[in-house]
């Protein structure tokens, strides 16, 4: 369970996002392009050079840098559309394609509790941050799906650059060729107003915490738990954030709201108890380099 407890360890990380981003006021192409720079900064010390001869493990990561810019364009178009709830949920459709894509990419045991679970907990995140009267925008659901479509290949590249790539690697490796196609996307909107502020500072040291720690304690875990068990487990990230945004922000939580939370929670870990047959990925992976950290 050591592994499992990493990954929920870095969803929830990840769900504590708002602490940082909010108060620094900045938008969300600044917020992603700082976070990102924050978790490159270890990558000239993790280049490799047994890891860079392993071709598909090597592909693999510059495909969670492509798909992690293309997430996050997505993703930020979907909210800025709105409703925010509805490019939430769409977007949280990715465990879902997970639990049907690894099988067939990964050779992973199919997981009938994934298949059934993560609906249930979708839907459990949908009594979480549904209000009434919310609207529903066609676009916003396009777009947010569209970034669940690229958030599971991060998921899967992660995992298959596992093979020859340490958690921290995976992590920081990647981040750079995405800061380069946001900047290619977004150009100027993408810099903050400035370099060393505040809000620059608050935002830098998120990226570390929430970004950098977030994703290593996520992809360490994921190199010995399913993925559709993982991805089951990334609905923590939502659930955390609701909390947060209660705690600290003062933001209302009904008791429809706790009761899809409870939901998540129980769906979560009834997938993570599942038993499964060591994978066809865990069975044909060698251990990592030594010089590798």
């Amino acid at each position: 369970m050591r592994y499992f407890a990493m990954v929920a360890a870095g969803a929830t990380l990840w769900g504590c996002w708002s602490l940082f981003l909010r108060p620094a006021g900045l938008s969300g192409a600044q917020n992603a392009l700082l976070a990102l720079t924050a978790m490159s900064l270890p990558a000239p010390f993790l280049l490799r050079r047994e890891a860079l001869r392993n071709k598909r493990a090597t592909a693999a990561l510059v495909v969670v840098g492509l798909a992690d810019a293309a997430n996050v364009a997505l993703f930020f178009a979907a909210m800025r559309n709105g409703p925010v709830s509805v490019a939430v949920l769409t977007h949280y459709l990715a465990p879902l394609l997970l639990a049907l894509a690894a099988p067939w990419v990964l050779g992973e045991q199919p997981s009938t509790r994934a298949l059934v679970g993560v609906p249930i907990t979708l839907a459990g995140l949908a009594m979480l941050i549904l209000q009434p009267g919310t609207a529903f925008s066609g676009l916003t659901a396009a777009l947010g799906a569209g970034s669940a479509l690229f958030y599971a290949a991060i998921v899967l590249g992660a995992k298959e650059a596992a093979r020859a790539y340490s958690p921290l690697a995976v992590t920081s490796l990647h981040a750079p060729i995405s800061v380069a196609v946001l900047l290619l996307y977004f150009g100027a909107e993408a810099l903050p107003p400035a370099m060393l502020d505040a809000a620059t500072l608050r935002v830098l040291v998120g990226g570390a915490v929430c970004g950098l720690t977030g994703n290593i304690l996520f992809n360490a875990g994921l190199r010995r738990v399913p993925t559709a068990a993982a991805g089951a487990l990334t609905y923590l990230e939502p659930l955390t954030a609701s909390v947060v945004g209660w705690a600290f922000f003062a933001e209302s939580l009904t008791p429809l709201g706790v009761a899809g939370g409870m939901l998540v929670l129980a769906a979560g870990a009834w997938v993570a108890a599942e038993r499964r047959a060591p994978s066809r990925a865990l069975l044909e992976a060698a251990p990592a380099p030594s010089g590798t950290p």
